[in-house]
């Protein structure tokens, strides 16, 4: 779940990211620059997050027909891995 979370960010993050990249580079070579437009990073990164989790949901794989064998403890102390069975 953090791995997608932190996806997720990243994503929301790249517009500015790239904005303030490109930025830096034009004031650096004496451009003039404007305001920075923040409802367009906003919305560029949502549209990203929004990519994002539509080709989730289109491209992973989903689990209703398999059964959840959940995690057990050994004798020995050792434990199994929770995984999913086909019924």
């Amino acid at each position: 779940m953090l791995k997608a979370i932190l996806i997720r960010g990243a994503l929301a993050a790249l517009p500015f990211v790239a904005w303030f990249l490109w930025a830096a580079w034009a004031r650096r070579t004496g451009r003039q620059m404007g305001a920075t437009p923040w409802p367009w990073l906003v919305g560029a990164g949502g549209v990203l997050v929004a990519l994002s989790l539509m080709a989730t949901a289109a491209f992973h794989s989903d689990n209703r027909d398999l059964r959840y064998v959940p995690a057990e403890t050994r004798a020995d102390g050792s434990v199994t891995e929770g995984h999913f069975e086909p019924r």
